[in-house]
């Protein structure tokens, strides 16, 4: 018969670093679920809906994120971050339009915020994402240069600007792009040009944008 186990019971080596691996051992992620519905996301079923309200980005499921595809829709809290991507290769912004800007870095993003009802201007920034205290109608004078604005459904996609090797890409890109890249650019910044590595994957961030963008057609529009 097997003796009870006791605060004297001596445990052998192997039953021992088992009992402690079971503590040592890193506890499995959570899964990503639905902020609605609470659905276990996968990397197909992964979408993200703008809150108007509380100013932030809930991730969502398809079936979901397919309710609020269209302003309006329910109590218009959220709105569905669409995916498409556009490129304005003909724009007239140049290096005197960008300097307007007085932006720090290379890179700014605008959006149309329906609560406030206008135009923010931001920039990745070590910090996160920084608000430019520019005058609006400077912004205004700039994007003028572009049809891309037009085009930007409000809360939910932004004009993104980039500056670099002497030329300014103009794109219009789903919001959630654009935080995703202030948060990759707030992991990685070093020193005060952010750093090889914060640079190479900025490089390779607008590399996918570029694959993905495509110009505007007819049936583009708000």
């Amino acid at each position: 018969m097997t003796a009870p186990l006791t605060a004297h019971t001596r445990l052998g080596p192997s039953a021992a670093h088992r009992g402690l691996r079971r503590f040592r051992a890193p506890k499995p992620p959570t899964p990503e679920r639905c902020e609605l519905c609470g659905v276990v996301l996968a990397e197909h079923n992964h979408r993200h809906l703008v809150d108007t309200r509380n100013r932030a980005l809930a991730c969502a499921c398809t079936p979901c994120a397919l309710l609020f595809d269209r302003p309006g829709a329910g109590t218009g809290q959220f709105r569905t971050v669409p995916d498409r991507y556009l490129v304005d290769a003909g724009h007239s912004l140049d290096e005197a339009a960008w300097d307007l800007l007085q932006i720090p870095v290379g890179v700014a993003f605008f959006l149309r915020n329906s609560a406030l009802d206008r135009l923010v201007a931001l920039y990745p920034s070590p910090a996160g994402a920084t608000e430019s205290e520019l005058d609006p109608a400077t912004w205004q004078t700039v994007l003028d240069g572009s049809r891309l604005p037009a085009l930007l459904r409000p809360d939910v996609e932004a004009l993104l600007l980039r500056r670099a090797e002497g030329r300014i890409d103009c794109y219009l890109v789903p919001v959630d792009a654009c935080y995703e890249l202030v948060g990759r650019m707030r992991l990685l910044w070093h020193g005060f040009d952010g750093g090889a590595e914060a640079r190479a994957a900025l490089n390779d961030f607008f590399t996918t944008v570029a694959r993905r963008a495509r110009a505007p057609k007819e049936d583009d529009s708000l």
